[in-house]
């Protein structure tokens, strides 16, 4: 799986990608992330990458031709990607559309910054907008960071075991269960006997139960989205 990010700051990806798991993937090359700087590409002796907004207004606007040219380099230089725009604007990100971003060989994520970046980047080299949710940040970084993460636990070989990818919480449309490892008593809380009782089918019965009750106190609007209905 192989990740463009198309930022003014790639320095701040340096500690996210060493450390953990996408640290081991990289270096086992399950994974591969290239940076291109749209100030490469500017043509002042600023390096100017912003310009204030034709009809006024406050803050400046990221210009077209940088982040352009940076994008059609990235894909000249290492081929085709599904290119996003990471944005309030855009859709909320989902873990189905996490998954189905994981079946993209290459994604191109391209990082705004300031009050927005002009609209005809959007409408020329730009495939899909994303959203992390209903908040604005600084820049699309952090939000490149929480995509590449995400469709990384879905390449073969990053986790341990894969299959875990199927049980955590958005998988099924619901909030995973409670967890509980040794030891089976701790400060007057115990773990309960349920998943001591070495009996898989009422085991596997509880998890989902709880699960529902955790989603349905929690995150309703997912058992809505379900189809599940509150009283389910």
């Amino acid at each position: 799986m192989e990740f463009e990010v198309v930022t003014l700051f790639p320095e701040m990806f340096e500690s996210f990608l060493v450390g953990s798991i996408l640290g081991k993937a990289r270096e086992a090359g399950l994974i591969r992330v290239f940076f291109t700087n749209p100030r490469d590409f500017t043509s002042d002796r600023h390096r100017s990458v912003d310009d204030a907004p034709y009809g006024g207004g406050v803050g400046m606007v990221m210009k077209p031709e940088p982040i352009v040219l940076a994008i059609e380099s990235a894909i000249a230089a290492r081929g085709p990607a599904h290119r996003i725009l990471l944005t309030p604007t855009g859709t909320p990100l989902t873990q189905a559309k996490v998954h189905s971003l994981a079946a993209h060989p290459r994604l191109l994520l391209t990082c705004g910054r300031y009050e927005g970046i002009d609209e005809r980047v959007r409408e020329l080299v730009i495939d899909e907008e994303l959203s992390l949710g209903d908040f604005v940040l600084t820049g699309g970084e952090v939000a490149a960071m929480a995509i590449v993460d995400a469709v990384s636990r879905y390449v073969p070989g990053v986790l341990g075991e894969q299959e875990s990818t199927a049980e955590e919480s958005f998988s099924h449309g619901l909030l995973e269960y409670p967890q509980y490892t040794r030891p089976a008593e701790f400060r007057g809380h115990r773990v309960p006997d349920v998943l001591l009782s070495g009996n898989h089918e009422r085991i596997r019965e509880w998890r989902h139960e709880q699960a529902m009750l955790r989603t349905r106190e929690r995150r309703p609007d997912l058992l809505t989205k379900a189809g599940e209905g509150a009283d389910s």
